[in-house]
């Protein structure tokens, strides 16, 4: 069960912008955020919600999609996430976070994936401008954005060819292409 889970749990960028996200569902999954662990039990993290459209749309101004298709901008209009959260360090509790962020954001999209909703963490941000537009007081630092809706594309886990490339691509019925290493290759002993 958990094996089908993160195997369903791929990177999506593109959605049915139509269906909305509560905003007790956000809360859902932040609680599973909660849950998980925190270096030194710190728990310096902090999330802002967003599943209003006018709100998507400033975040959706303030972040970059997927680095290995050159030619794409992101998703149109229709396409875009439902919903965001943005992953935030507080400051006046820690100046480090560690990995903390990257465990909370696949707590929150493994919840997603059972939900039946698709997510994608987003490093390419332009944090302080990001954080400006949506009045996030100076003490968070903004560490990931989450972007989530209903998935409206098609994502297949493929082998890494003989010539190692592991980049991402899309076919020419828009199927998201996504190599991995074999576990064989993973393991060292």
């Amino acid at each position: 069960m958990m094996k089908e889970i993160v195997a369903r749990n791929r990177s999506y960028r593109r959605f049915h912008q139509e269906m909305s996200i509560e905003l007790d569902t956000l809360k859902e999954l932040v609680d599973l955020a909660r849950l998980s662990a925190s270096a030194m039990n710190l728990q310096p993290l902090k999330y802002y919600l967003s599943c209003e459209p006018q709100k998507n749309t400033l975040i959706f101004q303030h972040i970059g999609w997927a680095a290995y298709l050159k030619d794409w901008p992101g998703p149109a209009e229709g396409e875009r996430p439902s919903a965001y959260i943005i992953i935030l360090g507080d400051t006046e509790i820690s100046k480090a976070f560690g990995c903390d962020h990257g465990i909370a954001a696949q707590s929150i999209l493994l919840g997603a994936t059972e939900k039946g909703l698709g997510g994608c963490m987003i490093a390419t941000v332009r944090r302080q401008e990001l954080s400006q537009a949506l009045g996030i007081p100076p003490r968070y630092e903004i560490l990931l954005v989450i972007a989530l809706g209903k998935p409206k594309e098609n994502v297949v886990i493929d082998s890494v060819k003989a010539d190692g490339n592991i980049r991402y691509w899309r076919d020419s019925q828009g199927v998201h292409h996504v190599p991995k290493r074999s576990l064989d290759d993973i393991i060292i002993s």
